[in-house]
C-alpha cells in the first residue's frame, strides 16, 4: 500500500509546486531564477518532494484532443466497508485506471478510466478488470463526452496498447 501520510510544506516548497504547476518543462535554472534561490537548492528541494510522493513531473495529455481516447468515471459500491483502502489499492491497479479516489454520497469509490477502444474498453474494464477485484456490489459508468480543462496522465497499459 501506498504511504497516505500528509507534509506541511514550507513557503519554498509551496512556491517551487506553483512554478511546476505552470510549467514542469521548466529547467531548473529557471526555476531556480523565479524562486530567488540556487540551481541545487532548486534541486535538492525537487527530489526530496518527488521521494516524500508529493510532488510527480509528468506529461499530461488532452484525451479531447487526441483521437482514439475517452475518459470515464466509473462509481463502484462495495460489498463490505471495512477495507475501503485494500479496495481502492485494487482498483487502482487495474489497467486502465487513472485515479481512484473513496468519496461521500451515491457510490463508496469513484474511479477514472482512460479508454482506447470506446464502450468496448468500458465494457471489458467492467466484465472482466472491475470484477477481477471481487467484493463490489454495484458500478456506475459516466463516459466523459467533452471536458475543459482536463489533462490526464496515461496509465501504462494504455501507453502500451495506444502508442504501438
Amino acid at each position: 500500500m501506498g504511504n497516505d501520510q500528509q507534509f506541511d510544506l514550507s513557503p519554498q516548497d509551496k512556491k517551487l509546486l506553483s512554478v511546476l504547476a505552470e510549467d514542469g518543462q521548466l529547467s531548473v535554472g529557471l526555476v531556480s531564477e523565479r524562486l530567488g534561490v540556487t540551481s541545487p537548492t532548486t534541486r535538492s528541494r525537487m527530489k526530496n518532494l518527488i521521494n516524500a510522493g508529493v510532488l510527480r513531473i509528468a506529461g499530461l495529455v488532452d484525451p479531447f484532443k487526441v483521437k482514439g481516447l475517452e475518459i470515464a468515471l466509473v462509481g463502484i459500491n462495495v460489498a463490505t466497508h471495512s477495507k475501503m483502502d485494500d479496495m481502492m489499492e485494487r482498483i487502482a491497479g487495474l489497467d486502465r485506471v487513472n485515479w481512484v479516489a473513496v468519496v461521500t454520497g451515491r457510490y463508496d469509490i469513484v474511479a477514472e478510466i482512460v479508454l482506447t477502444q470506446g464502450t468496448d474498453d468500458l465494457y471489458t474494464f467492467i466484465n472482466d478488470d472491475l470484477s477481477s477485484v471481487g467484493g463490489v456490489s454495484s458500478s456506475e459508468s459516466f463516459v466523459v463526452m467533452k471536458a475543459k480543462r482536463k489533462w490526464v496522465p496515461l496509465p501504462h497499459a494504455v501507453r502500451e496498447h495506444f502508442f504501438k
